[in-house]
């Protein structure tokens, strides 16, 4: 059986291999000259594989559509991954959250070594642009490209969605979804930094809070929807780090006011236990003024932002201030509060929220419910996991399935 495979990224890759294993005549159509170049800048240049967990866990950590991905996960689960990776040669490390990366830290290692199998399976992989579909009497047949017509028994989209369009993600698959019927849901980005109301935040621009409590509230349902623990940067524009990434999934059509940030600056401390902290402080320099005190309670950067919300007056010697005035400086301590403007555009996000909608797809085998013969894997799917190796779980697992049901 001839198959086109249209992208060359983690989720095209991961289907061409398997498909050859099973014998088919696989052919792959990537429009940029390097494949895997996203695959490449993942966790940080070190590729966070999969997460070291359950397929329940992983369906968990999937805000939507976690149960159209069932069936495949449960096929094809991070063990599998995991397996999968190291029959190549490849070393894997389980690290924080479970977060597994190669043993060299080196995301190339994983792309070279999808490559390499690519290869050693006589995939084909050829440097072009899908155009459109070929669909005949309700069938695809092929795709027309850039440089002719490429005829196929069965054709994949695997094209990834809109984030980071310098690695070649330029939205192409939602239009061939289109093309052949399909809806495409709203897309936007997900585990994407986020944008603040005013500028404090630029004040504290650089800083890097290694073991603060983010806790985000929709206001306008009264509650919160996301509290972890972790690490976050302030930028100029709001805040970004993994523990912004993982909340921006966890936010929808974001108004004025409907968002709020609250950081915690000292979540192992209680209230009592802060204000023990900041008057043995207080008492080690009873006669410096307010701003030059607290140096050794919180970060350099942040300082002036605490004092600001605190209400206390800078200047103010500190055998001056008040039991009220700590109380309002250890609430500013752990309830740093910010308004949500907005989420940063599409092209700074790790994944695409939104794609092609799954109730048109097969869970089984990927293929069209619409086209015979056309099937949608990846980041082109409307579903999208959280940080951790969710999204590339999801996608390794959806080319998995495609692939058997040849």
């Amino acid at each position: 059986m001839k198959i086109l495979i249209i992208g060359a990224g983690a989720s095209g890759l991961m289907c061409a291999v398997q498909s050859a294993w099973l014998g088919h005549e696989v052919t792959v159509l990537e429009h940029e000259k390097h494949p895997c170049r996203k695959l490449n800048i993942t966790g940080k240049g070190r590729c966070n594989v999969t997460n070291n967990c359950d397929v329940q866990t992983v369906m968990a950590n999937i805000p939507r559509n976690s149960k159209f991905l069932f069936s495949a996960l449960s096929r094809f689960s991070p063990e599998d991954t995991m397996a999968f990776f190291e029959s190549l040669g490849i070393e894997l490390k389980t690290e924080r959250g479970s977060r597994v990366f190669p043993v060299s830290d080196n995301a190339k290692d994983i792309s070279g070594a999808l490559i390499n199998a690519v290869n050693c399976a006589d995939v084909k992989i050829v440097t072009d642009s899908a155009r459109s579909l070929i669909i005949e009497g309700g069938e695809v047949k092929g795709v027309l490209g850039g440089r002719g017509e490429y005829r196929a028994d069965k054709v994949v989209v695997a094209t990834g969605g809109l984030s980071y369009p310098k690695t070649g993600s330029t939205g192409d698959g939602y239009k061939l979804a289109r093309q052949a019927g399909h809806t495409v849901t709203e897309l936007c980005g997900s585990l994407v930094p986020v944008e603040l109301c005013g500028s404090d935040c630029a004040q504290a621009m650089g800083l890097s809070l290694k073991n603060c409590k983010l806790t985000v509230t929709d206001n306008s349902a009264g509650k919160p929807v996301f509290e972890q623990q972790g690490e976050m940067l302030f930028t100029h524009f709001g805040m970004s780090g993994p523990l912004v990434l993982s909340a921006s999934a966890h936010m929808q059509d974001i108004t004025a006011g409907r968002y709020t940030f609250s950081i915690d600056l000292k979540p192992a401390l209680d209230d009592k236990k802060l204000d023990e902290r900041v008057q043995r402080d207080f008492a080690e320099v009873p006669n410096r003024d307010f701003d030059n005190s607290i140096g050794r309670l919180l970060p350099a950067s942040i300082i002036p932002l605490v004092i600001k919300r605190s209400g206390i007056p800078p200047e103010k010697k500190v055998n001056q201030i008040t039991k009220a005035e700590r109380a309002a400086l250890c609430s500013a301590i752990h309830a740093l509060t910010f308004e949500v403007k907005g989420l940063r555009p599409v092209s700074e996000a790790i994944i695409t929220r939104g794609g092609v909608d799954v109730k048109e797809i097969s869970p089984k085998t990927m293929e069209s419910k619409l086209v015979r013969g056309l099937h949608f894997i990846g980041e082109v799917l409307d579903a999208d996991g959280y940080t951790g190796g969710f999204n590339l779980q999801i996608a390794f697992a959806t080319a998995y399935a495609c692939a058997q049901s040849f």
